[in-house]
């Protein structure tokens, strides 16, 4: 009897469902209508044997069966969506924080294991040399090849000064470490290294340099002072540096790109089933103009999300040359709804698109210039990155030595000024 009332009231939460659902969007055919009543009816009846039969009544609970579902339902439609709970979800609005407690690294689903986006530098992960591509076998001992991304998540957060080891498989040398992390509170300053780059390496020209690490609320004000800094001092060129970048604030990079790109100007824009994810996101009207000095934006496979936004607007449209590696191709809009218990659906909506049609995700922006770098490279880029009070003259060093990214990009802008000052008009001599 009970399992015929269940059975019957899953069927009417379902037609409720179907009838808003419906409502709102575009009505399915009748037998695909009917096809949704068949399926429901089904898994009812499947969560009722398990009750009835299981060996461990402890575990048929409604509440345990259902968000297992739910669970298993969102993260086989793709490795970015998932149900949370009601921590889970209160989390998950913490996470674009300037200031929270973890290890220091962004991680998403990638052949079916958790998988480092990058490290954010000066932070427990990328002091211990963890780099993006990373795959996390076991955490704590306990192996992720049944996790999903959010149990992953859940596992790694914790208090500061809480340690946790992981055990990570680096793809590119075939390599299995252990590395024991202590937590801690992590402080991102988005805006990093603004300054005028060595005339040892520029040379007579004067290239800024500026590293954006995250995208967060204070990015693009803070990006603003430090290139009216760099144009006080008389700044011709500069070099961005993206790598390594994460993403973070969508409207945050969008900012980004209104310190270069003209008013009004479309960055980047979203491709959906639905007329709602159709959408262009433009530069601010109201931003101040600045001199279209020459650019060269850095990128690499750490680079994501939004930094793939910034990346692609700005080489479509053909504001700045790219150098380095194709980025991570992590490009989808991900809509969150909560449901009446606290928890909450996240789930793919909709696509990025580049100014020039490209889908980013999956795919990554490529380099208008490739230039790859040794394991040794990076990891001395790291090193340099995590350090604390380099000397400039150090700085220059292992830029010359240990970072043919950077060294590209200021031979990339040398030449252009070259080329533009000799090809500039020629003032004729005026004759008495």
């Amino acid at each position: 009897m009970k399992r015929r009332v269940f059975v019957h009231l899953v069927l009417c939460v379902f037609s409720a469902i179907c009838s808003v659902g419906f409502a709102q969007g575009d009505q399915p055919q009748k037998s695909e209508e009917d096809n949704g009543y068949q399926q429901i009816s089904l898994f009812a009846k499947a969560i009722e044997l398990i009750r009835q039969d299981y060996v461990d009544a402890k575990k048929t609970g409604y509440r345990d069966l259902i968000t297992a579902a739910l669970k298993g339902m969102l993260s086989s439609l793709d490795p970015h969506s998932q149900f949370m709970d009601p921590d889970d979800f209160r989390d998950m609005q913490d996470d674009t924080r300037s200031r929270f407690n973890g290890l220091g690294i962004e991680v998403t689903m990638k052949n079916g294991l958790p998988t480092v986006i990058t490290a954010i530098e000066d932070t427990p992960a990328a002091r211990a040399g963890i780099m993006a591509g990373d795959q996390i076998l076991r955490i704590n001992g306990i192996s992720t090849e049944k996790m999903d991304l959010q149990d992953a998540v859940n596992v790694l957060r914790g208090p500061a000064g809480a340690k946790v080891t992981l055990t990570l498989l680096r793809p590119s040398t075939k390599e299995i470490k252990d590395y024991a992390l202590e937590r801690a509170e992590i402080k991102i300053q988005s805006v990093k290294g603004a300054r005028l780059l060595d005339p040892e390496l520029t040379g007579p020209f004067k290239i800024g340099y500026i590293r954006i690490v995250q995208f967060n609320e204070p990015t693009a004000a803070d990006l603003s002072k430090a290139l009216d800094e760099l144009q006080k001092q008389g700044m011709q060129a500069l070099i961005l540096d993206l790598r390594n970048n994460p993403g973070g604030l969508l409207n945050s990079a969008v900012d980004v790109c209104g310190e270069f790109l003209p008013p009004n100007t479309k960055v980047v824009s979203t491709q959906g089933r639905v007329p709602s994810q159709q959408r262009d996101y433009l530069t601010s009207a109201a931003k101040k103009e600045r001199p279209n000095f020459p650019m060269v934006v850095l990128i690499n496979e750490g680079s994501a999300s939004g930094a793939e936004i910034v990346a692609g607007a700005l080489k479509d449209l053909r504001r700045a040359v790219l150098v380095g590696e194709t980025t991570f191709g992590k490009g989808s809009v991900q809509n969150v709804m909560q449901l009446p218990d606290g928890s909450a659906v996240r789930f793919t909506t909709a696509k990025y698109y580049t100014p020039g049609k490209q889908v980013i995700q999956g795919n990554g922006v490529t380099p208008n210039i490739p230039v790859s770098m040794t394991m040794e490279q990076e990891r001395a880029l790291f090193a340099l990155r995590n350090a604390q009070n380099v000397k400039p003259e150090d700085e220059t060093t292992i830029i010359k030595t240990k970072d043919p990214q950077m060294l590209r990009a200021i031979d990339a802008l040398k030449g252009v000024m070259i080329y533009a000052q000799e090809n500039a008009p020629k003032a004729q001599a005026v004759k008495k």
